[in-house]
């Protein structure tokens, strides 16, 4: 009866006390955060209760599995099992925690700062920061668990012995990889570009969507996603239109007959402009700025807040200028002339150009 006893209460008192203390813990920090609501830190702490309760059962069942006396004859192995368990559940934890502060630092930065382009940044700056924390703590994770094999600590010594000449193998092997994992902490820290700037890459206009330590990703208007390596934009130049000011100035041109009433276009322009919300009211002009024997080069130029009302405000000024034409000025669109070629006026005779105009005209009997 003690055999079956003894685990059963050892085993069952271990995972009742992590159910009484994690469950004891989550009501405090519900409290915490009901008590500050101003701070997400202690619901974001809640998000840890799993790999939390792990590490409680896993460390009272490592501690107590002797008592229980369970499969003796395979004591090492289950207690270097519970040992594996209990330093990646600790792992897991120590992510959450990180991830939770790390959160709760930027969210405060955020409400603290109205600079939408600083907030992006610092945004991207905190991204990296938090994967790399999650591969060094992977790193040192998995370095624990190999070294609980003592094949693994014997072998130590000549993995110390050899890791020059390994270093050196690795780093021409990874040239590339380790090439786009400075690149991203360039990146990261050197302000070029950040989450949810809009930027034109290879002839794509899109918003960058992630940012990691090898890739980049931009999602283009289309929903597309453009997925190149972070090195790309370390060594080529490219587009960045929400570097500084998201304010921009866009154009739109028409190609017109000469006769196009340019006044009057200049004063229907400010109308549309009016009407439209996502012009901010900067600025507006129209002029011409190219002419062919057919036609004339008429330019809007308007303004916006950001990318996608400048595309909004340029879709508009265009569709409702050509609109209005049509309906009140059509004799201003641009038209092929098929009408007969007309002849010089009657007593005006056409010189000859290549005659010398001082030498008298041959008469028709005396050429």
């Amino acid at each position: 009866m003690e055999n079956v006893l003894r685990p059963l209460i050892v085993i069952g008192g271990s995972v009742v006390l992590t159910l009484i203390i994690g469950w004891a813990t989550d009501l405090l920090l519900r409290k915490a955060d009901a008590r500050h609501g101003e701070t997400p830190l202690w619901d974001l702490l809640r998000r840890a209760r799993v790999p939390y309760q792990l590490v409680l059962c896993t460390a009272l069942l490592r501690g107590s599995y002797d008592l229980a006396r369970l499969v003796h004859a395979h004591r090492v192995a289950v207690g270097r099992a519970l040992t594996l368990v209990l330093i990646g559940s600790a792992a897991w934890l120590v992510v959450r925690i990180a991830a939770a502060v790390v959160e709760t630092t930027y969210s405060r930065y955020a409400r603290a700062h109205h600079d939408a382009a600083r907030v992006r940044r610092v945004r991207t700056q905190v991204s990296l920061i938090m994967r790399v924390v999650t591969a060094i703590v992977g790193v040192v994770a998995v370095s624990s668990m190999l070294l609980t094999f003592p094949e693994m600590r014997a072998a130590g010594a000549s993995l110390l012995a050899s890791a020059g000449v390994l270093g050196i193998v690795a780093g021409v092997a990874a040239q590339s990889t380790l090439s786009n994992l400075f690149a991203g902490l360039q990146i990261a820290f050197g302000d070029m570009v950040r989450l949810g700037d809009t930027v034109v890459v290879d002839g794509e206009w899109g918003t960058v969507e992630e940012i990691t330590l090898t890739f980049l990703t931009v999602r283009t208007w289309d929903e597309r996603r453009i997925t190149m390596p972070v090195s790309y934009f370390t060594s080529k130049p490219f587009e960045n239109w929400s570097r500084g000011s998201a304010q921009m100035t866009g154009i739109v041109y028409w190609h017109l007959d000469h006769s196009a009433p340019l006044d009057l276009m200049r004063e229907r322009l400010r109308d549309i402009l009016r009407q439209c919300a996502a012009w901010d009211g900067r600025a507006c002009g129209l002029v011409v700025t190219d002419s062919t024997p057919n036609t004339i080069q008429v330019r809007a130029l308007v303004t916006a807040k950001d990318a996608d009302d400048i595309w909004t405000v340029r879709v508009t000024v265009r569709e409702q200028m050509l609109t209005w034409l049509t309906t009140t000025h059509p004799y201003a669109l641009p038209r092929v002339n098929t009408a007969e070629a007309l002849l010089p006026p009657h007593g005006h005779p056409v010189r000859n150009p290549t005659r010398n105009p001082t030498l008298p005209t041959p008469s028709p009997r005396n050429p």
